[in-house]
Order: structure tokens, then C-alpha cells, then sequence
């Protein structure tokens, strides 16, 4: 299994993102996932995409969007097929309900879920991209509205996350001048009265995990 989560945007350590990967594969492509901004409005989302566009091509990747919502009511294989074209994807942050819902719509959880695990794919990302990780979204409706959801699909937000990790990744702790870094200390604290596992990420901050090694940075 290997992941590269990051608190905000790329992170500190972009070397370690690059040393995921087995080695340049044919077409340098990688699979890039903004539906976390799907309730958002389709110029603020273009925005948005083109910045992780262009945050990626900078270390030599050729980004491609990946759009969850073309696969929507499909038969699950077809995303997993286009999925195991890529070595890497790049979920970017934003609502972690909406793109939960995403995620389950497309069938593409149960996808990045096997091919994680099998060590197919690099699962990358920031922000909701790795908070969806958890085995559960509860307490992150303090920071997330689960009503976007509605917004976005016309539907509930769901509470559970993809399980891949066993505790909840909680990004912009102890970031000054990010919007979210007041709300988000409060869940920490939260989380530790209430026992549940977790691990607070400065922004810059990244945790990188290959095979049997996890790292923070």
C-alpha cells in the first residue's frame, strides 16, 4: 500500500510523492479527482482543477481529470477499468461528504479500495481527499456541511469513510491564516476526549506510507 497524504496542496515533500512511484510509466499520466468541489459552482471547480493541474505538471506529471460523475449509475467495472490506467491519483480536498458521495455513486471506493490494497495505485491527496480515508466521517460535520451533499446529488450524506486507515487524518492543525485551522483543533480535541484515533497535520505537513513504513514529514 502507498499513500501520500497531505494537510494542504502538495505539501512540503514533494520527493516523497515522486519516490511512490515504481518508475515514468508510458504516457507520465496521472488520474486527478476534484469532486470534492462538485457543490460548488462550475467556474469556481474549473479554477480549482487547473491549480492541481498545474501544481502536478510542475513535477513532471501529466494530470488528467478524472471525473467521478461520468460514472455515476454505471456498472462499477467501468471505473476500476479506467482507474488501473494510472499509477497515481490525486484527490484533491474539499467537502470529504461530497466526495464521499462521489466516491460511492461511481462505485469508485470499492475500486481505489481494492487496488490500494493490492498495491496497484499510489492514492495521493490533501485535505478531505485524505480524511475520506477513515473508517468513519463523524465529528467532521464541524467542518464539512453533510447538507452539500444535497446541494451537489439530491441526496444524504453518508458517515462512512473507505476504512483504508484506522484513525482519521485531521489536516490544518496549528496552520495560521487557513480558514479551517480554529474548527479543526476544536474536532482534534475532541477526538482526544472521545478516544478516537487520529493524526493532526500541520499544513506543509505529509504522511507518507510504503508497504509496512508509515512517516510523517
Amino acid at each position: 500500500m502507498r499513500m501520500y497524504l497531505s494537510s494542504f496542496r502538495i505539501g512540503d515533500h514533494p520527493d516523497r510523492l515522486l519516490s511512490l512511484l515504481d518508475g515514468p510509466d508510458t504516457t507520465g499520466e496521472v488520474a486527478v479527482v476534484v469532486n470534492a468541489l462538485d457543490a460548488l459552482p462550475d467556474d469556481e471547480r474549473k479554477t480549482a482543477l487547473g491549480r492541481e493541474a498545474d501544481a502536478l505538471a510542475a513535477l513532471g506529471l501529466r494530470p488528467v481529470e478524472l471525473d467521478l460523475r461520468a460514472f455515476f449509475d454505471e456498472q462499477p467495472g467501468r471505473v476500476a477499468d479506467a482507474l488501473r490506467r494510472f499509477p497515481l491519483v490525486w484527490v484533491r480536498g474539499g467537502n470529504v461528504f461530497v466526495l464521499r458521495h462521489a466516491l460511492a455513486r461511481s462505485g469508485a471506493d470499492h475500486a481505489l479500495i481494492d487496488l490500494v490494497r493490492r498495491d496497484a495505485i499510489v492514492y495521493a491527496g490533501y485535505s478531505a481527499g485524505a480524511c475520506v480515508l477513515a473508517p468513519d466521517l463523524r465529528g467532521l460535520e464541524q467542518c464539512d456541511d453533510p447538507g452539500a451533499v444535497m446541494t451537489a446529488y439530491g441526496a444524504a450524506a453518508r458517515q462512512d469513510g473507505l476504512a483504508l486507515l484506522d484513525y482519521v487524518v485531521l489536516p490544518h492543525i496549528d496552520s495560521p491564516g487557513h480558514p479551517e485551522t480554529e474548527v479543526l483543533t476544536r474536532v482534534a480535541e475532541l477526538f482526544r476526549n472521545a478516544g478516537t484515533a487520529h493524526q493532526p497535520l500541520r499544513d506543509g505537513q505529509v504522511i507518507v506510507i510504503d508497504g509496512e513504513s508509515t512517516e510523517i514529514h
